[in-house]
């Protein structure tokens, strides 16, 4: 067990725990630094090496490895035809980009509320929020948890629309015995240090559909092309490349490609400690009555990137700044996932007003995310569970 200081008689950790963190091994850097040497940094045979592995992790046919996971939804969302006068329908308890991607295409987002045991969108209110105007859905894995795609599916397959699973969350997952990745007309990933896997940063997309698979490719590097089946004045010239549409460089480099390609060697280890961990954690939390845990629907065999401690305010002699606070004081840094995305001030200015998702907003005033991470320990995760029960014994009402 770490030590403990003591300052103003409240145990604080020496080095606190924050809800996230990579896991770099020294072979992620000879891996990284054999690149290095190379011939290629960007435009070269790792990326291949890397889409080709993605695509048998997920079983997709088609993946373009890209440089963060915003470009990710970015290029989906192109792809999928969006544009001005349409609507993109997705969560508001994500991370800005699951609906900025329909802004950056001049379409506009509209917010479906979520499920308040699973936190992730609820099929009936994307139903409910369809009209003439909508275009796609962006279903996202919030924490990890697969959204309930069966669900989803049929509603988009119903009314015409692009499903775009959000999977930044949920490299590893499975849905009824499937990994994500091959189940949505297209799935986007990203790679930022704090999920399972990392490229420092870096992102993906993968498609079943050829069609899609090109407008992709054509899009994440500026639109050009040398394929003279896609040029419009084809030559044999051996130098000649076309723009044929408008494109934007959302590449990923072959150092990025490197280090995750090998962490991914690592993808299996990671899901099965953080299940591990999510495990300590749901057995110590579901007993106590003012704290709320994620319900994981039975379809999704979880990698869980997230985990998200939910309190019963009601029951509680504090707000969720109070808990938060308190938190820290015991060396446990957790973070809140998220502010609802039309609560941020470029939204208001767009429009947007508090009020139109109820069970996000509750949401939102409740949670807080605990440490996650493939190298806790289980004396670390006892430490988080020891914090959590202090500060609920300290504020509960009746305590």
């Amino acid at each position: 067990m770490e030590k403990l200081a003591i300052e103003g008689g409240v145990p604080v950790r020496e080095h606190p725990l924050n809800y996230g963190r990579q896991y770099i091994d020294e072979h992620d850097i000879q891996a990284v630094a054999e690149t290095l040497k190379s011939d290629y940094l960007t435009c070269g045979p790792r990326i291949t090496a890397l889409e080709q592995r993605l695509c048998q992790i997920t079983g997709a046919k088609y993946c373009v490895a890209v440089s963060n996971g915003t470009a990710a939804l970015h290029l989906a969302a192109l792809a999928a035809g969006v544009g001005p006068g349409d609507e993109v329908i997705t969560t508001p308890i994500t991370f800005a980009a699951s609906a900025n991607c329909a802004l950056y295409c001049g379409a506009r987002p509209v917010f479906a509320d979520i499920n308040p045991e699973t936190y992730n969108i609820d099929p009936a209110s994307i139903k409910a929020h369809i009209t003439p105007r909508t275009k796609a859905v962006v279903a996202v894995d919030f924490t990890g948890q697969a959204a309930e795609l069966d669900a989803i599916r049929d509603i988009c397959e119903k009314h015409g629309l692009t499903l775009i699973e959000d999977a930044a969350h949920s490299i590893g997952t499975k849905y009824k015995g499937r990994p994500v990745g091959s189940l949505a007309d297209m799935t986007t990933f990203s790679f930022h240090p704090v999920k399972t896997v990392t490229a420092g940063e870096g992102g993906a997309v993968t498609t079943d559909s050829r069609k899609l698979y090109e407008k992709l490719v054509l899009t994440h590097s500026h639109g050009i092309t040398r394929d003279p089946r896609q040029m419009a004045h084809p030559t044999d010239d051996p130098w000649y490349n076309e723009q044929t549409d408008l494109g934007y460089n959302y590449r990923m480099t072959e150092i990025q490609a490197a280090l995750l390609d090998s962490q991914l060697d690592k993808l299996e280890r990671f899901s099965r400690r953080r299940r591990e961990i999510v495990a300590l954690y749901d057995e110590a939390f579901s007993h106590i009555p003012q704290l709320q845990v994620q319900r994981e629907i039975p379809e999704s065999d979880t990698t869980r990137h997230l985990y998200i401690l939910r309190f019963h305010r009601e029951q509680m002699n504090c707000d969720r700044r109070q808990f938060f606070d308190a938190l820290h004081g015991e060396g446990i840094h957790s973070q809140v996932h998220y502010l609802p995305v039309y609560w941020h001030s470029y939204y208001e200015k767009l429009g947007y007003r508090k009020g139109l998702c109820p069970n996000a907003e509750k949401y939102y005033t409740e949670s807080m995310s605990l440490p996650l991470y493939y190298s806790l320990t289980d004396e670390d995760v006892r430490d988080v569970i020891r914090a959590v029960t202090k500060i609920v014994e300290r504020y509960r009402k009746g305590g």
